[in-house]
């Protein structure tokens, strides 16, 4: 079964990143470099176990568009959107033996030290009779 594991920021997140000012100091390049060592170490066991399908960032929010129809027309909205504080940041996608076994996987990724930050990990629907309750 796959699972797809959702990781949440927040555009102060990608503010800090980039070395923005804002209402947190920005990240030290090594803070960053480990951030990133510590993604890519998940990953590459993840791939020698043959459980990573993919694994992707995703750009900040204010790089976003949000599409709605309003009376039957797409109307446009560039982000960063005030109704959320958080957006979708990136996604790991693995196909493994079991609900548990993705979700001991998504714990792997929540940071330790960021208080009240999650994951989601939902099961990847492989037709229609998956939707069926």
């Amino acid at each position: 079964m796959k699972y797809l594991i959702m990781l949440y920021g927040s555009q102060q997140d990608y503010d800090m990143l980039a070395g923005a000012p804002g209402d947190r100091p920005p990240m030290s390049p090594e803070q960053i470099a480990a951030m990133h060592a510590h993604m890519e170490s998940i990953h590459k066991e993840l791939a020698e176990t043959g459980e990573l399908v993919d694994a992707q960032g995703l750009t900040a929010p204010v790089h976003a568009r949000r599409v709605r129809l309003h009376g039957g027309a797409p109307v446009v909205t560039d982000g960063p959107y005030a109704e959320t504080q958080e957006v979708l940041a990136g996604y790991t996608l693995v196909e493994c033996a079991s609900f548990d076994r993705a979700t001991e996987i998504a714990a792997r990724f929540v940071n330790p030290d960021a208080e009240g930050e999650y994951v989601d990990v939902r099961p990847v629907v492989n037709g229609f009779e998956d939707l069926q309750g």
